[in-house]
C-alpha cells in the first residue's frame, strides 16, 4: 500500500531542512555573496560622486513658456540664418546657449566654436524627450540626457571636435518621435563667422545682461 502524497498549504508547511546546520561550504559561498552585494551597494555613492558621467551644472525648475520665451529671445538676439525652417543661432563665447524640445523638433539649429566654453540650456516644451548627440560621421558621443518639461538643465560644454552633430530624441515621444533630429554645427575657432540678421543686432547687445539676470532665478 503506498502512502498518499502529503499536500502543502499556506497553512500547512511543506517538509524541508532548513532548521538543520549549514555545511561550511554553503556559509563560505553566503558570506562571498553578502560581501560582494556590500561592494556593489558602495559604489553606487562612490561612483556617483568621483564618477566623471556626471554632468557639470546647473539645473532648476522653469516654467515651459518661460523656458520658450528664453530661447525666442536668445534666436533673435543671435540668429544668423535659417534651415528647412528651422533659425540658425550663432552666440558668442561664453554665452548662455538655448536649445528646446517639442513634439516633433528640436529648436533652433546651433553654430559652437570648437574649444570654447558655453553654458547649454535644455528644456522641454510638451512631454519627456531625450537629448543623445550624434556625429554625421557615425560617431555616437557620450552625451545622454532625459530632457523634462519644468526643469532647465544648464550644462557646462566645451565642444573637442569639429563637424556637423545630429541631435537624436531617444525617448519615445509620439508618432513623430523618429524624425525629430536636431542639428549642432562645431565650427573651427578661427572660422569666420556669419553675420547676425538685421533684426538680431539690436536685441544682441542686452543678450548677455539678460542672460546674467536669469542665472538667479528659473
Amino acid at each position: 500500500m503506498t502512502t498518499p502524497e502529503t499536500v502543502h498549504s499556506g497553512v500547512v508547511a511543506p517538509q524541508g531542512v532548513w532548521w538543520k546546520p549549514a555545511h561550511k561550504a554553503e556559509k563560505t559561498w553566503v558570506a562571498i555573496a553578502f560581501a560582494w552585494c556590500m561592494i556593489l551597494f558602495a559604489m553606487m555613492p562612490i561612483w556617483h560622486l568621483k564618477g566623471q558621467q556626471n554632468p557639470s551644472g546647473i539645473r532648476g525648475r522653469v516654467d515651459p513658456g518661460r523656458f520658450m520665451a528664453r530661447t525666442q529671445e536668445f534666436i533673435a538676439a543671435y540668429q544668423v540664418g535659417e534651415e528647412n525652417g528651422y533659425p540658425v543661432v550663432e552666440p558668442p563665447a561664453g554665452a548662455d546657449v538655448y536649445m528646446i524640445a517639442m513634439m516633433w523638433r528640436w529648436m533652433p539649429v546651433l553654430r559652437l566654436r570648437e574649444g570654447v566654453s558655453y553654458t547649454l540650456h535644455l528644456s522641454a516644451l510638451d512631454v519627456n524627450h531625450g537629448f543623445s548627440l550624434i556625429q554625421v560621421d557615425g560617431n555616437a558621443q557620450n552625451v545622454n540626457f532625459q530632457i523634462v518639461p519644468g526643469y532647465d538643465y544648464g550644462l557646462r560644454i566645451v565642444p573637442t571636435k569639429t563637424g556637423e552633430y545630429r541631435v537624436i530624441c531617444n525617448e519615445f515621444c509620439g508618432i513623430g518621435h523618429h524624425a525629430m533630429v536636431g542639428k549642432i554645427v562645431v565650427l573651427d575657432a578661427a572660422a569666420p563667422a556669419m553675420p547676425l540678421l538685421k533684426d538680431s543686432t539690436a536685441t544682441a547687445a542686452a543678450a548677455p545682461a539678460a542672460d546674467s539676470a536669469k542665472g538667479g532665478a528659473r
